[in-house]
């Protein structure tokens, strides 16, 4: 039995989350997550993307932290259908309420 195709509505929801995300990244990050996000880096993003999820579980430790567990997420939701819509409106949330709490500074 195959699974159903993914929504193109949450991949074009993802899609935008990414874009958005990118735009906050310094240039060398963002080149790296459009890499990653790239068809052909399948094999790289998924691995990545354990890794990340990983180092966010185990944030505790030093060098690693949380953030790494929601990029992880992404990266997985890339491939993974039933996560494209919640990653994506996660990082929309987050990124709202970073660009809230950036304006607040600079006020």
């Amino acid at each position: 039995m195959r699974s159903a195709p993914p929504s193109s509505s949450a991949q074009q929801d993802l899609r935008a989350a990414f874009k958005r995300l990118e735009r906050m990244l310094p240039a060398r990050a963002a080149s790296a997550l459009r890499w990653l996000r790239h068809p052909a880096s399948r094999w790289a993003r998924i691995p990545v993307g354990l890794v990340l999820i990983l180092g966010g579980v185990f944030s505790f430790l030093p060098i690693l932290g949380v953030w790494m567990l929601p990029l992880g997420l992404m990266l997985m939701a890339s491939d993974v259908p039933f996560l494209q819509r919640p990653m994506a409106r996660f990082t929309m949330w987050i990124i709202d309420r970073v660009e809230r709490w950036q304006a607040k500074r600079r006020r």
